[in-house]
Order: C-alpha cells, then structure tokens, then sequence
C-alpha cells in the first residue's frame, strides 16, 4: 500500500514548542561551548607565559570584536549550563510534567537572559 500522507521536509516550517526548542539550543549550545573551550585554554596558557604575553593577551580581549566573542560564549555556557540543570531534575521526574516543562523552559530562557546580560555590563565596563 503505497503511503499518500504529505510529506513535509522543510524544518523551517515545523512549529516546534518551546521546550522543544530549549532541548535542541541546549545541544547546540553544547556544541558551541564544546568548540570555544580549547581556544580559551589556548589563551589562558599563552597568558601565563610571561608578563608580557599576559599584557598582549590583555590587549586582545579590550578589541570589541573579542568582547562579542566572550560574551557569546559566557551566553552559550550559561543557557547550557542551566538547560543541563532542568534536564538532570527531569530525570529525577521533577518538573516532568508538560505545563511544568514549560514553566522551566520559560525559566531557562529567563535566566540566560539575565545572565547574558549581566555578562554583556561586566564586559563593557571593563576596559
């Protein structure tokens, strides 16, 4: 019997809820901080070779454009970091629920935000 249901392959048009949501940018926001943790080892072990390459590494993070990247990254950690957190008390069925999965996906959301932009003031006024 051949299958005559429509065959919908476009992701774009697929109207995922939210907690969907906050479960696929939590894997991809492990990606992301998966990515930028040697490049920030890196730094930190070129910082601490010598008084001089902690100033010129001092200099490369006043650029604006390094400060973008940070905060990204501070961004990508904290939403992971905190996603993971509603993940590990899902597994122990707390906050399991589908209106309570919602609830903590909306708080996820919140606190990265405020998180994110706490980031974004401690690096701007840092100069």
């Amino acid at each position: 019997m051949k299958d005559k249901r429509p065959k919908n392959i476009n992701p774009l048009t697929i109207r995922l809820p939210l907690t969907a949501l906050v479960s696929i940018g939590h894997r991809i926001s492990g990606i992301v901080v998966f990515l930028f943790i040697p490049l920030l080892l890196c730094g930190l072990g070129e910082s601490l070779k010598s008084e001089a390459a902690f100033l010129d590494m001092r200099l490369w993070f006043q650029a604006a454009w390094v400060k973008v990247i940070l905060w990204g990254f501070i961004a990508a950690f904290a939403f992971h970091f905190i996603a993971g957190l509603r993940h590990m008390l899902m597994d122990c069925h707390i906050g399991d629920s589908l209106k309570s999965g919602r609830v903590g996906a909306v708080m996820v959301l919140i606190a990265t935000f405020v998180i994110a932009g706490l980031a974004a003031w401690c690096i701007g006024s840092v100069s």
